[in-house]
Parts: C-alpha cells; structure tokens; sequence
C-alpha cells in the first residue's frame, strides 16, 4: 500500500496547486478551486493534510469522504475547494502509476472534444461582442458559443439599461445558422423577468438558458425551467450532494453543470454525473478558466455515459484572467476547428510550469 507521506502547497491568490508525494517517493499534481485560493491553501493544511497524511494514496473516495466526516461541523465551499486539491493530485497520482490518463481510469479515451466558447464579459457592447465571437468562429472554427446576459445577482438591473434586449439578438444574428448559441444570466433575474428574457431567447434561436435565477432559490429556476421549451441549466456553485439530489430529483434544470474543483475534485462530480445519468439529465460542467479545471473536465466529459454536447472553453486572454497565463508548459489547450483534445499522457497529461511554481508562496504538511 502507498501511503501519502507529503503534501505541499504553491499558491497565490488566484491559484494554489497541490504537490502529493507517496512514501515511495511517486508524486500527484492537483489543484484547488481558483479565486482566494492562498485562503484555500491555509484551508487545505489545516483542515485536509492532517486527515490525508498516512493514508492510502489510491483510495480516493474513501479517503475524500472520510475527510468531509471528519470535518463535518465545516460543511462549504472552502471545505470542497480545498478537498478537491487532494482529490485532483490522487487521481494524477493514480495515473502516472498505471500509465494511463484520468479519462482512461475512468473507461473513456483519449480524443476530441467539441467546445463551446465562453465570453466573459459584460463590459463589452453588443456590437463589440458580436464581432470578437464571429472572429472566432471564422478564425478557430467554434460552431458553439455562449455570452452574457442580465448582471450578476442583479436583481433585474441589467448591466445597463436595455442591454439584454439588445445583446440577445445582435450576437444571435451575427452568429447565423448552423451554431448552437448559449447565455449565462449569472443568478441575474427574477422568476418572472427571466420567463420574459427566455421567450426572446427562444425566439432568437438561442438554446441554453443557465442560472437564471439566483442559483440557491431552487424553486424559482424550477419554474423558469417549467415555463419554457430551451434547457434551463444551472449547478455551477453546488457542492452538496443532497441539493444535488433535490434538483436532480424534483428537475430543477434541464442540463446539469457542477464544476470539478467548487464540488471537492473529481470524485464528487462523477457521483453528481452519476445520479444525472440516472434520471435521464445531461451534464456539461462548468469550467469558465484555463487553469487545471477545464483539462479535468475534459477528462471527465470523455468518460461519462452521459456527456453533455460540448466543453465549456474560456476565450478570456491575459486582459481579463491574467492569472492564468503560463501556469503549464506546452499548450494543453490547443483548439483544432473548434475542438480540443483529451491529453492521452498519463494523469491529467499536463506540467505546471516551474518557474510560476517558485514564485508561488509554499507550504508544507508532512508525516512524520
């Protein structure tokens, strides 16, 4: 039996990237959920080394829940996105040791993936959004794409006056035929405002409506999802596995979309893939950066039974996530007609990069 002797930590405020080494000496690398991840990592030492250190470092979900029974009376975001650091570094871990990747631990295979391209921004006029997404359709051959509507958690104050109305179908006819268009409202509407916004969405061809109202008001997207023909989606910001059963249970969305690293790692999202798969639902997780979150989402999406018809893929450079540049080596995310390919190298296929790693703020835990 491997046991996991050390756990270490190189972090920043936007990233944290965990370093898992056996007592003999084999190593995993994963990832914490992004965003005040150098709280995460003080999260990750205090709360998940201790339980991780000495134990065996290829029983994954049992050791994943084991760590959430041990932690209980710390139920949240940060207990999952520190977990998912560990659970991301033994799947690696497992991988390197069998010589195989992630997606073929879990019965997939290596291969492309059909992507979407994710906008951002809601700082950026109709007109100029349109012209950047039919850039990329004509210069990197995405048929899919999604844009923003409503503002974050708004209330119904849009990010300014009419500009839904206006972005809907300025970008939507831009687009033309023959693409499959999605909007992200971000928890932006009220029940009855997002009913309005989704029969012009309907009308505009657009087909995915996601998180339309705000995202812990089940009922309230329950009947936006009731009330219109195009899939309602939503789940990005759940991590608790009996919400999950709630909305999956009662249909709240039509699609569901958790995202590895907000759920604990891999291992939680394959159950929520799980019981979706179960109940006939769709899953196209949420990965809205380019740090490890999408290739593991990959890994996944080539893995499940019932996979969702594209991978979210950020088109966000250094102006808007300057964060994420140079965090690997190579070009883990090389689009090809508007797909992107599994790594088929073993674990997650990729190498952070050494020089963001030293000047990242370090932290060890070790058995001693």
């Amino acid at each position: 039996m491997r046991r996991i002797q050390k756990l270490e930590t190189f972090a920043n405020e936007f990233v944290c990237f965990v370093k898992l080494t056996t007592d003999s000496g084999a190593v995993g690398w994963g990832q914490t959920s992004t965003y005040h991840a150098d709280i995460t990592a003080q999260v990750f030492h205090r709360q998940v080394a201790p339980w991780a250190l000495g134990a065996d470092a290829l029983a994954i979900e049992p050791l994943v829940a084991r760590i959430e029974e041990r932690e209980h009376k710390y139920p949240g975001s940060y207990r999952c996105r520190a977990l998912a650091g560990l659970d991301t570094a033994m799947w690696d871990l497992r991988g390197k040791l069998e010589g195989k990747p992630v997606v073929e631990l879990l019965g997939g295979k290596s291969g492309k993936l059909r992507a979407y391209a994710s906008s951002m921004k809601r700082d950026i006029t109709p007109k100029d959004e349109a012209a950047r997404l039919v850039r990329w359709r004509d210069e990197q051959g995405f048929d899919a794409f999604k844009w923003r509507v409503a503002a974050e958690c708004g209330r119904d104050v849009d990010e300014w006056p009419g500009r839904t109305e206006d972005i809907v179908p300025t970008v939507s006819r831009a687009l033309g035929d023959g693409v499959a268009k999605l909007v992200d409202a971000n928890s932006g509407f009220s029940v009855a405002r997002a009913i309005e916004v989704g029969h012009l969405l309907q009308d505009e061809g657009v087909s995915h409506f996601e998180e339309p109202c705000p995202y812990w008001h089940l009922e309230q997207t329950q009947q936006v999802t009731d009330a219109l023909e195009l899939d309602v989606t939503g789940g990005e910001q759940d991590w608790d596995l009996a919400t999950w059963a709630r909305i999956i249970d009662q249909r709240v969305v039509d699609i569901v979309q958790p995202d590895v690293m907000y759920m604990g790692g891999l291992s939680k999202t394959l159950q929520v893939a799980a019981m979706a798969a179960k109940a006939g639902l769709p899953c196209t997780p949420h990965s809205a950066n380019l740090s490890l979150v999408t290739l593991c989402t990959m890994h996944l999406l080539g893995a499940i039974s019932n996979a969702g018809k594209y991978l979210e893929f950020s088109i966000e450079g250094a102006d808007y996530y300057p964060w994420q540049q140079e965090l690997f080596l190579g070009e883990p995310y090389a689009v090809e007609d508007g797909c992107l390919t599994i790594p088929s190298s073993p674990g997650w296929g990729v190498e952070i990069n050494p020089m963001w790693l030293a000047s990242a703020t370090y932290q060890c835990s070790e058995l001693s």
